[in-house]
């Protein structure tokens, strides 16, 4: 990298978990340096925030309006390029629409917004700004998933007929908002979270991973949808059929009910010739299996995986790579992008393979359509990107 982006957060203060693994992730590659933030609605929680981070007290701001006034009047060699927005999802639109605006890159935690309708208005705007838009679908970017994509898109499968996507998690299998857990409570509240809990938070990852891997578009869903914890305001658990475009057909199944399950998000995507299976895991691999030979295992850092998996990878075979190197692989692949911008070159086609505002979007309307049908006695529903 030819130079250090910098960078502004909004949200991801102290005792918030995701804002440290958008930190981390910004540093893995040396691509960013934080230099500003609006870390909380608490001003001075937002304040003691950004001091707690080595930050320049003068750019820990009180809101991000106040960082953007401030940031915008300052030497444009001094301020901030990119913003990353860490917060709950009812504070996800106005905030990137008002930094795209303002002639900032966002990189933007999921689901993209709180409705579709949102969603909708910001494709416009970040269309008509010209600027990089991001957003932290995390799984897309491991190096297995991304030899996945290659090779469905290569024919090697055949014709996909069969798509399974699954994240099965157990922490809220009992109610443990209304507790001191704040995780818990925003991700429960409909008013912070929207119409959908566990479909929103964790299943759009599944529906995003299945259409990343299978290179294919779902153009119906047809949901059950339960809540089992009572008192609770949303979904907990769910699972949805799929028709593709093309005439494939999907299973996918999003829980935070399933008792001692962690994170193990895991697809599986067959076609006429054969199949692959990857998982969270065991994250290192990729497992083919064939109609007419022996299963083959592919490993992260293979000299015979695709330019795309290689871009993808930064140690040695045998070294593990997760969680928050797949999500630095989004903050470097986004920052190559920006940079190749500002010097008028053309990035690389494995740095722009980067969920965006196509995928945000298609996400809300997942989300919206996905509980529509949970709640329909008309079971399959299409998969509209028309907001109401």
């Amino acid at each position: 990298m030819s130079q250090k982006l910098r960078l502004g957060m909004i949200g991801g203060g102290q005792g918030a978990f995701i804002g440290a693994v958008h930190r981390i992730a910004s540093r893995i590659d040396d691509a960013y340096e934080l230099v500003c933030g609006a870390f909380s609605s608490d001003p001075e929680r937002s304040k003691a925030s950004g001091i707690a981070l080595g930050l320049d007290p003068g750019r820990a701001y009180a809101s991000y309006q106040e960082m953007f006034e401030k940031e915008l009047a300052l030497p444009e060699a001094q301020r901030v390029q990119v913003i990353s927005i860490v917060t709950p999802n009812h504070v996800h639109f106005e905030p990137a629409k008002l930094a795209l605006e303002k002639g900032f890159h966002v990189i933007l935690d999921k689901p993209m917004t709180f409705s579709l309708a949102q969603a909708l208005a910001l494709e416009k705007v970040v269309n008509a700004s010209g600027k990089r838009f991001c957003l932290t679908h995390t799984y897309t970017g491991y190096p297995m998933v991304k030899e996945a994509r290659t090779l469905v898109a290569s024919g090697r499968l055949g014709t996909i007929r069969k798509v399974y996507v699954e994240y099965p998690q157990g922490w809220l299998s009992k109610k443990e908002e209304g507790s001191d857990n704040k995780q818990a409570s925003w991700r429960t509240d409909p008013h912070q979270s929207g119409i959908a809990g566990a479909m929103g938070d964790i299943g759009t990852h599944a529906f995003n991973l299945a259409e990343y891997v299978s290179g294919l578009s779902v153009t119906h869903i047809n949901a059950d949808i339960h809540t089992y914890v009572p008192g609770r305001r949303l979904d907990d658990d769910g699972v949805a059929l799929l028709r593709f475009k093309g005439g494939a057909s999907g299973v996918l199944m999003a829980t935070q009910i399933a008792a001692g399950e962690e994170n193990n998000v895991k697809v599986r995507v067959y076609g006429e010739l054969g199949g692959l299976e990857w998982q969270q895991s065991d994250a290192n691999s990729l497992i083919l299996k064939w109609l007419d030979k022996p299963a083959e295992i592919y490993r992260t850092g293979g000299g015979y995986t695709s330019a795309l998996a290689k871009h993808n990878t930064r140690t040695p075979a045998g070294h593990p790579e997760g969680y928050l190197e797949a999500f630095a692989n989004l903050y470097r692949n986004v920052a190559e992008c920006i940079v190749a911008d500002m010097e008028g070159s053309t990035p690389s086609a494995e740095s722009q393979d980067y969920p965006g505002i196509k995928e945000g979007v298609r996400g809300m309307a997942f989300i919206e359509q996905v509980i529509a049908s949970g709640r329909s006695d008309v079971k399959w529903i299409p998969l509209s990107l028309e907001g109401d």
